[in-house]
């Protein structure tokens, strides 16, 4: 009996942070409320702060959800057969959670935002995994591995912001030729 129970409140918890990563993408974090989610999940409302304490709560598993699955898909750390890491990201730009960064982005970035804090943990995550995944030992002369892993997180998040806005402006075949392009030598043949 306690089993099904603990699959009972473990659904809940998957259902209610798959309904509020939606939504959070859709409406935005202020715009969504604990109704919109508990309707979205068929699941009552009062299992929100059970589950997570608090809407921030909520946010804060939604972001280590999506986060974990990000980097589940990344390429393996660098020296481990890593395959291409730019298609990788090219996939990355095109997955629907990346729609889920860019609208919390414009949120995160007022002062005093109450997921600031959230989404600066999710940065330094996903310069970690890219850091993680990339031959530093190809990087040109003067270009730091932290700044390198800065530019990349910010090339993924801008043609992916671009790429939602104007679809149809934005070929991204021929952004990852550009990227391709764009690599130094040595890291792009790493990248192969």
């Amino acid at each position: 009996m306690a089993t099904r129970r603990i699959e009972r409140t473990q659904e809940s918890r998957r259902l209610l942070v798959a309904a509020a990563a939606e939504l959070f993408a859709e409406k935005g974090y202020r715009q969504t409320s604990f109704i919109d989610i508990a309707d979205k999940a068929g699941i009552s409302r009062g299992s929100i702060p059970w589950h997570f304490g608090n809407k921030l709560g909520l946010l804060e598993a939604v972001v280590d959800d999506q986060l974990q699955a990000v980097l589940a898909g990344f390429p393996p750390p660098a020296g481990e057969h890593p395959g291409d890491p730019l298609e990788q990201v090219m996939d990355f730009i095109r997955l629907p959670v990346t729609r889920l960064f860019i609208t919390l982005l414009a949120e995160a970035v007022e002062v005093g935002s109450p997921i600031r804090g959230h989404y600066a943990r999710l940065h330094a995550a996903l310069r970690q995994g890219v850091q993680a995944r990339t031959p530093m030992e190809a990087l040109p002369a003067g270009a730091t591995p932290e700044a390198f892993t800065v530019v990349v997180v910010g090339a993924i998040i801008g043609v992916h912001a671009q790429w939602r806005v104007a679809p149809e402006a934005v070929d991204l075949d021929a952004v990852h030729a550009a990227l391709r392009a764009l690599l130094p030598a040595g890291l792009g043949q790493a990248l192969h």
